[in-house]
């Protein structure tokens, strides 16, 4: 099995793992700007209520 597998080189590795590790912080910073935006993130205390806190509270 061992001599099957094509295994990537130390350079292949490191740019690799630069692009998963890149791209995580990028989907977790959109996640959080979501979550920020709708209200989700924060304590039920805060006055930031989010854009849907924002409509809800127009009604």
């Amino acid at each position: 099995m061992v001599h099957n597998v094509s295994w990537p080189t130390w350079k292949e590795l490191q740019s690799n793992t630069i692009i998963v590790v890149v791209a995580s912080v990028i989907i977790s910073l959109f996640i959080f700007v979501m979550d920020f935006g709708f209200g989700i993130t924060g304590d039920l205390k805060s006055t930031w209520k989010g854009a849907m806190g924002f409509i809800y509270g127009m009604f």
